[in-house]
């Protein structure tokens, strides 16, 4: 049951967000979709009180509970970035709006995005391990816990291999080829001639 419901919330994740943005760049009804849109969280807590419900039901502790806390941390962490993102690109496409800002691909403004992205993985993964730690408390001594403490040890993993990534970016920066730098630099003589 809570593996077709976190699959049934990533679905309601994205057909919010699609509806959302539609009924923003479309219809032109922004308050319905600013309603829309603030109805993502309520599929995370939808999520957390049946994955607690099933707990106190008396169900094992099984990497279902662990995937909910991981989905859950996810979406706390990256749910506003994609959001945000992907509405950049709807307002270019449907409203003619700027094109949305591309993130950097060189130097140490790479390096910032990828600390930046590293700080999401870093809220997702300490949201996911409280989750857990709360489900390991709740069940206490009723049940196996080690599956949920097998996904605690997963979530640090995933951001430590996130943050070796983003500290790469930083001790051996992407230089940037030799024509788009120069490229740069004219765009800067042009723009500071205007």
């Amino acid at each position: 049951m809570v593996v077709a419901l976190i699959i049934a919330c990533e679905i309601g994740f994205w057909v919010l967000l699609a509806l959302g943005l539609g009924a923003r760049y479309l219809l032109n009804l922004r308050r319905t979709s600013v309603f829309l849109l603030l109805c993502e969280p309520v599929l995370e807590l939808v999520l957390f009180a049946v994955t607690a419900y099933d707990l106190k039901n008396g169900a094992e502790p099984g990497w279902e509970h662990g995937l909910a806390a991981l989905y859950i941390g996810y979406t706390v962490a990256y749910g506003h970035y994609t959001i945000r993102r992907l509405d950049g690109h709807a307002a270019h496409r449907l409203a003619g709006g700027p094109p949305p800002a591309r993130p950097p691909r060189h130097g140490m403004p790479r390096a910032r995005h990828e600390g930046r992205l590293w700080l999401r993985t870093l809220l997702g993964a300490a949201v996911a391990c409280a989750l857990l730690q709360g489900a390991v408390w709740y069940v206490g001594d009723a049940g196996d816990v080690s599956s949920l403490r097998a996904f605690q040890w997963t979530a640090l993993r995933v951001a430590g291999i996130h943050g070796l990534v983003a500290l790469a970016y930083l001790i051996f920066p992407k230089k940037a080829p030799a024509g788009a730098r120069e490229g740069t630099a004219e765009r800067r003589r042009q723009e500071a001639r205007r």
